[in-house]
């Protein structure tokens, strides 16, 4: 498995973060805390592209899911060692392939696992989950595991296809939404079409939105200034929004 350049691309969005840096479970997390009223029994992971806690568009997005009523909380499971955001406008100069043998699931899923851990002992008994590119194999390895009650994933990367989307039809219980477009290496156009195939009938339930005119990255690091990028990343966003309020 490894990245395609689209995974380490894009523009930072103008912003600024609201929410705040707190340590769960020894793990440094980006915290995003709704101002009304909410379920202090739920929390929605937030789990990052590459470029990890650090990156603005990250944080702000988190702010727009407290914005619609949910707890959200970005681990930072890179150890402190996201991609650097200054990479996005000259990505031939960085390592991939070496810096994913450092953030590989035995590498990071520890942390991730600790903040679960943590938030379980604190009173959360509910949790869904949004992963973006690096993160969306967190969203199948969570569900795989049962820790989530409903998962989203906006254009996964590292997924084995199909054993991944097989495996997780004949196992797992979280419903499953998919955020895809035209342009991905990651999960292209035949690996949506298997993924609507394989999930036909899926019990927990399934759906896969589609967005025209978008590359891999369009739901997080997407230039705003193109009208189909900009309908895709808030068209990603309403619809992992709908979803989590319809099952999580």
């Amino acid at each position: 498995m490894s990245f395609c350049k689209d995974c380490v691309t894009g523009v930072t969005h103008e912003g600024t973060p609201e929410g705040k840096i707190e340590t769960i479970g020894g793990v440094e997390c980006y915290i995003a805390t709704p101002t009304v009223d909410y379920p202090k029994d739920k929390v929605l992971l937030f789990l990052t592209d590459a470029f990890g806690i650090t990156l603005p568009n990250n944080q702000l997005l988190a702010d727009d899911f407290a914005r619609n009523g949910f707890r959200t909380i970005i681990p930072d499971y890179l150890h402190g060692d996201g991609v650097p955001v200054d990479i996005m406008e000259t990505p031939g100069r960085f390592d991939i392939p070496k810096w994913l043998s450092t953030h590989g699931t035995p590498d990071t899923r520890p942390l991730l696992d600790s903040v679960i851990t943590a938030l379980k002992a604190d009173g959360v008994t509910t949790f869904g989950a949004t992963g973006y590119c690096f993160g969306g194999r967190y969203v199948f390895d969570l569900a795989f595991d049962g820790v989530i009650s409903a998962g989203a994933t906006s254009h996964p990367s590292l997924l084995q296809v199909p054993a991944d989307l097989e495996k997780y039809a004949a196992t797992a219980k979280a419903p499953l939404l998919i955020n895809s477009c035209t342009t991905d290496t990651q999960f292209p156009l035949e690996a949506q079409a298997q993924a609507d195939k394989i999930f036909a009938g899926f019990a927990p339930g399934y759906k896969r939105e589609y967005f025209d005119g978008c590359t891999h990255g369009f739901a997080i690091r997407g230039d705003l200034t193109d009208p189909k990028v900009k309908a895709g990343k808030e068209g990603a966003f309403t619809a992992t929004v709908e979803w989590m309020l319809k099952y999580m």
